[in-house]
């Protein structure tokens, strides 16, 4: 067996238990409700032994435990500040999720002391850099809440459940290199949103489709200074691109505030510093983040037709004002678009999936779209997947990839890659010989047969800046000529055969008397 099939042997077996796990403890709790404590576990486990090994590499020339460093008020000091600075947070020997284990194993294991670890871990962070990125991090997981039990006891006996559960799962493993927590974490995120069907759509995006736009994002781009998603979910698209380039910088924007919890834990639990990610929970649209800021990389699966105020002020707002319009209140699409070519710099690439309606919808639409193309000339390709492929729609989506440094590309790019997938419940899915032949079509850039065509402006401008897909790729199958006289030959013979079977069957009967 290679690395690589006992790696995907490992992940398909703790895959399996983790998902075992989960529908084992949440007893009539519902999965998408369950996720909360399940991944707030897993996450305070992390926290705990990222603290006890820093803290041990720390001591380790000294010749004493943590415990005992921590009653010397001159090594709790030390401790403390080396903590924040390179950790962003402190969680004191007592509250480690050891120590909290051996409490269950005692017996001594109440709600309350998780309650407390978790609040303090949060306040040691108050004052400090970290601050944005651990606070409020745990509020979602309400130990109060009665479908945890409706007795304090109750609820304690069901957390430390969770804890010797979570305790019980190996997430390190020397001889695999693979980012085995991480991946963990994002195979549960998934599962979560599977569960929650149309819910999950809003925080997760599927992981072939996360390939493949990181992918085409990163490409060429060994270093990347930032990467924004400014509708981020639970994280996935940002941190996939850094697969496949060296990313410093995460910035993104989360309405939802339980999702917006749930990214920062995903940013610290895949090792990206508390320094190296802003993550903002407010409405790109209404009250946008890190506007003094440009990116070379944008990536975005922004909540499709979502409405938004409209307002006229937005008329006068940079990101909006030179196009005349405003994207319909009832289908803001297009305003995510506007928002990510306002934050491009220079040389940016902007990778955005939305539904078809974008690329032939008139009025308002039809008016920021051809502006994009006319005067901005931003448009650059347009892939069309297959339905089915993301949670709670069946709807076919596209993807847009918009580059700013276009001076001299006055075509547009179209790739129909709609009828390539595997077939999967609840979703379909790309294989990587899909993603890979669409992602060598879209850097080839030449026309293939029924896949995959280059528009020359004129032809844009002829279509009325329609860029629905089969206005270019004309992906029509001829059906077989039929013969007509082959057919007529066929059917006397057959009506032939019939007579005689026929005559057949009346000389049996008269032979039978019948």
């Amino acid at each position: 067996m290679t690395l690589t099939q006992k790696q995907q042997k490992q992940q398909r077996e703790l895959h399996s238990k983790l998902w075992t796990m989960v529908n084992d403890l949440r007893g009539n709790m519902e999965a998408y409700e369950f996720k909360n404590y399940i991944l707030g576990v897993i996450f305070y486990r992390y926290l705990s032994e990222r603290m006890e090994k820093y803290v041990g590499n720390l001591l380790k020339d000294d010749g004493i435990t943590f415990e005992e460093a921590w009653k010397n008020d001159e090594y709790k000091e030390a401790l403390i500040d080396e903590s924040l600075k390179d950790l962003g947070f402190v969680i004191e020997p007592e509250n480690l999720f050891s120590h909290l284990m051996k409490q269950v194993e005692l017996g001594t294991f109440t709600v309350e002391v998780f309650h407390k670890a978790i609040n303090d871990v949060v306040e040691s962070t108050l004052g400090q850099p970290s601050q944005d990125a651990f606070d409020g991090l745990f509020e979602d997981m309400d130990l109060t809440s009665v479908k945890l039990g409706r007795e304090v006891r109750e609820r304690g006996k069901l957390m430390g459940k969770i804890l010797s559960t979570v305790d019980s799962i190996s997430f390190g493993h020397e001889d695999i290199t693979i980012d085995v927590l991480g991946d963990s974490y994002m195979y549960l995120i998934g599962m979560f949103a599977q569960s929650a069907g149309k819910k999950g759509g809003e925080f997760y995006t599927p992981i072939s489709i996360t390939e493949l736009v990181a992918k085409i994002a990163t490409h060429g781009r060994e270093d990347i200074l930032s990467v924004s998603d400014p509708t981020c979910g639970s994280g996935g698209l940002l941190l996939e691109t850094k697969k496949y380039s060296n990313v410093r910088f995460f910035d993104g924007a989360e309405l939802t505030s339980t999702t917006y919890n749930l990214c920062r834990m995903n940013m610290i639990i895949h090792n990206i510093p508390y320094t190296n990610f802003n993550i903002a929970n407010t409405d790109t649209i209404e009250r946008p983040a890190h506007m003094e800021k440009t990116y070379s990389v944008q990536v975005a699966n922004p909540p499709y037709s979502a409405s938004y105020s409209g307002d006229p002020k937005f008329l006068e707002d940079d990101r909006f004002s030179q196009y005349g319009k405003l994207a319909p209140k009832s289908k803001a699409d297009f305003a995510f678009v506007q928002h990510m070519v306002h934050q491009m710099d220079e040389d940016g690439i902007a990778v955005v999936l939305l539904p078809h309606g974008v690329l032939f919808r008139g009025a308002a639409e039809g008016t920021i779209r051809e502006y994009m193309i006319r005067e901005l000339n931003v448009i650059d390709t347009i892939i069309g997947l297959p339905a089915g492929c993301f949670m709670g729609t069946p709807i076919a989506v596209a993807c847009l990839i918009l580059k700013k440094n276009r001076k001299d590309i006055k075509d547009i790019f179209f790739v129909d890659a709609s009828k390539e997938f595997v077939p999967g419940k609840p979703v379909n899915a790309l294989s990587e010989e899909h993603i890979e032949k669409i992602l060598e079509t879209y850097v080839a850039r030449e026309d293939v047969d029924k896949y995959a065509k280059k528009a020359s402006m004129e032809e844009i401008v002829e279509n009325g800046y329609n860029l629905n897909i089969p206005r270019y790729v004309d992906t029509f199958e001829e059906e077989e000529e039929i013969d007509i006289q082959a057919v007529k030959e066929k059917y006397i013979e057959l009506e032939t055969e019939a007579k005689e079977i026929e005559k057949k069957i009346e000389e049996y009967f008269a032979e039978l008397g019948i």
